[in-house]
């Protein structure tokens, strides 16, 4: 009996799948029969891929540091000063303030009406000038009786004179006649004084500073005319701290610049320092005196003196900014042959921008005080400018 179709279709079926089920596992045999030689490509192949980056960087490298090198070459320009010895000075700058070194006020001193004003504010007096002149009409008046008077006297005391050598008169005549002519004479001395007094004269050689009167104005004995100041020479004065006192009594010269004259610079001479501080600002006053022929420096315009602590000769020093720290040591870069060698120092006192080099340099080294941060100890460097002042660097 022949089985059914449906039975047939199962038989068919079952024996496809049995042949697809054998043909997979064929597959897969070969499949892991073939993946060590899978493997091993792969491996070949990363190894292939990893030796070239690295050449590739390796070639990226060597560019590189000779781009460097080449940069390095370029730029390793730098500017050294050769050490001189020079003076290194201590110092320090104070504030102060101009001053006349003369200042004269002048007072009436005879009583009258201003008629006439012969200088103006601001203009240069020598001595003897008229400044102010008063009514002197009651004082010639006064002057002319006064001199009328004592020669009456005079008059007087030669006739008692003569009288007294005929033996016609007493001692006590003659005494009082000789007393009167000498009250006289000294009344006529007295109104001459007043009448020379009406007019106001110049004390001293300088500027009027001040008038206080106009032509018209009736003064008393004690009233303020005119002041009249003298600033050639001008008084520099500046307050010292304890502290800088002894460093002042040592000299007898200072340098003093006058920031409204463009920061130029003067020499002045000590003139005076106070023996007792300022009970406020606890200072001792300096007072200097300073030629002013120009007339250029005037009062109350600011000063800078400076005081000199400490000088040293034939000194070294270098900018303060040449110098690095290094490991917490203080170095310079010298150079010699060419080449950068970093030099250990012992550091001293500042002289404004300068520092002195107590040990580690000698006359003749060459310190590079230009491209100093860009180098490295051991690098070969082209010196373009070398300098043996440290004020040429700004040329």
């Amino acid at each position: 009996m022949e089985p059914s179709f449906p039975n047939r279709m199962g038989t068919i079926m079952e024996n496809e799948l049995k042949t697809d089920e054998n043909a997979s596992k064929k597959w897969l045999k070969r499949l892991w029969g073939s993946l060590p030689f899978v493997v091993l490509l792969l491996v070949i192949l990363g190894i292939w891929v990893l030796f070239g980056k690295i050449a590739t960087k390796q070639k990226h490298l060597k560019e590189k540091a000779a781009s460097e090198l080449h940069q390095e070459e370029i730029q390793a320009n730098v500017v050294a000063l050769k050490i001189v010895p020079e003076t290194i000075r201590d110092r320090i700058r104070f504030p102060g303030s101009a001053l006349p070194s003369k200042q004269v006020k002048l007072l009436a001193e005879v009583k009258g009406k201003v008629i006439r004003k012969n200088a103006i504010e601001g203009n240069s007096v020598k001595v003897g000038d008229t400044v102010v002149a008063l009514d002197s009409r009651d004082y010639e008046n006064a002057l002319s009786a006064a001199r009328a008077s004592y020669e009456a006297a005079l008059s007087s005391l030669k006739r008692i004179e003569s009288l007294f050598q005929k033996n016609a008169i007493a001692r006590a005549q003659l005494d009082d006649a000789v007393a009167q002519a000498q009250n006289l004479k000294t009344n006529v001395d007295n109104t001459a004084l007043a009448l020379e007094r009406c007019i106001i004269r110049a004390p001293l050689n300088g500027v009027l500073n001040r008038i206080h009167v106009e032509e018209g104005d009736f003064v008393g004995i004690g009233d303020p005319i005119a002041e009249i100041i003298q600033i050639d020479p001008v008084k520099i004065r500046v307050g010292i701290p304890e502290s800088d006192v002894d460093a002042v009594r040592r000299r007898d010269t200072f340098e003093v610049t006058i920031d409204a004259l463009g920061g130029k610079s003067f020499i002045a001479k000590k003139d005076s320092l106070s023996k007792t501080a300022d009970p406020v600002a606890r200072l001792y006053n300096l007072n200097l005196i300073l030629d002013n022929p120009s007339g250029d420096i005037l009062p109350d315009m600011f000063a800078k003196v400076e005081i000199v602590k400490k000088e040293i000769q034939d000194g070294i020093s270098v900018p303060l900014y040449a110098v690095i720290n290094r490991n917490e040591e203080n170095a310079v870069f010298v150079v010699n042959d060419d080449h950068v060698h970093a030099r250990k120092v012992e550091l001293g006192l500042m002289d404004g921008w300068k520092i002195e080099v107590k040990s580690g340099l000698k006359p003749g080294d060459r310190v590079i005080v230009v491209g100093h941060r860009d180098i490295n100890p051991g690098q070969r460097v082209t010196v373009v400018k070398t300098v043996e002042r440290i004020e040429d660097l700004s040329s």
